[in-house]
């Protein structure tokens, strides 16, 4: 039997903020945006490609607004990803690749080439590149 991530919930305090963060900024597709009762609205967005989706909203989690880190997404050129993200104005890091376990600017070798960004209340994300089949 197959266990697929389906969906992520990120913990935000503006769902209309962060909805057009995720949608105008980091490119994801807003899936719906559903109202399912009084103090309850589900934002669904999915990143261009994946499998998985995020929700962000009201009444979908007790975590605090910026809390979850980690979050990671795959390209497979992390320098087109990076200009995208700046393009679309998200504040990124430069490309940079993990060395004796501090991140370092320019790009590592295979999957240890990666870029960061956050969303506006502080939910750490991760770019990272995958190297070809």
């Amino acid at each position: 039997m197959d266990w697929k991530l389906e969906v992520v919930v990120v913990p935000v305090s503006d769902v209309d903020r962060a909805k057009v963060f995720y949608e105008e900024q980091a490119g994801f597709t807003v899936d719906h945006d559903t109202r399912v009762r009084e103090g309850v609205r589900v934002v669904q967005l999915t990143p261009p490609g994946s499998r998985c989706s995020i929700v962000v909203g009201t009444g979908v989690t007790e975590a605090p607004p910026g809390s979850l880190k980690g979050l990671q997404l795959v390209v497979p050129d992390i320098d087109k990803a990076h200009g995208e993200l700046v393009a679309r104005g998200v504040e990124v890091s430069p490309v940079q690749h993990f060395e004796a376990g501090a991140r370092v600017d320019g790009r590592g070798g295979a999957w240890n080439s990666f870029v960061f960004f956050s969303d506006p209340d502080g939910n750490g994300w991760a770019v990272q590149e995958s190297p070809p089949a």
